[in-house]
């Protein structure tokens, strides 16, 4: 019995080895929160790129996977409407990857008010939450891992 035990251990091991030699690693689809603050239209494209990667690569998996873009200070006018939005089709993307229901984008509203940004003047498909700083806390206690 104890033979048959190690033998399964070790031919786990080997499969998992070589899996991984051969780049066939298998993620897991988990929870995420991405902490979105920053001005600049590329990085916000960038970011974009990699949880559209994430999101194929959880194979869209509604059930297990969720991917959280919590969006505050400079990040906040990105999300703007129409004459307050100098990169309509950064938007297009983002309403595009949200029309699943496995990302999200929360923008914190205290920080909105604070640049004279009403509800009627944000992207429709983001949703307003009252602080970015405690939805990052509260979307970690939750299980989400925190990335920037």
């Amino acid at each position: 019995m104890v033979l048959r035990i190690a033998a399964a251990v070790l031919l786990f091991t080997l499969i998992s080895a070589t899996a991984i030699a051969e780049n066939k690693l298998v993620y897991r689809p988990a929870k995420v929160v991405y902490d979105i603050s920053n001005p600049d239209p590329k990085v916000l494209e960038h970011m974009l790129d990699r949880v559209s990667m994430l999101q194929n690569i959880y194979q869209n998996d509604s059930f297990e996977a969720s991917i959280v873009f919590v969006v505050h200070e400079g990040a906040i006018p990105l999300f703007g409407k129409a004459d307050r939005n100098k990169h309509p089709e950064l938007m297009r993307r983002a309403r595009s990857l949200s029309m699943g229901e496995v990302i999200q984008f929360r923008i914190c509203k205290a920080s909105a008010n604070m640049q004279g940004f009403k509800k009627s003047d944000l992207q429709e498909f983001a949703f307003l939450v009252p602080m970015a700083d405690a939805e990052m806390v509260r979307l970690q206690q939750e299980g989400y891992a925190y990335l920037r």
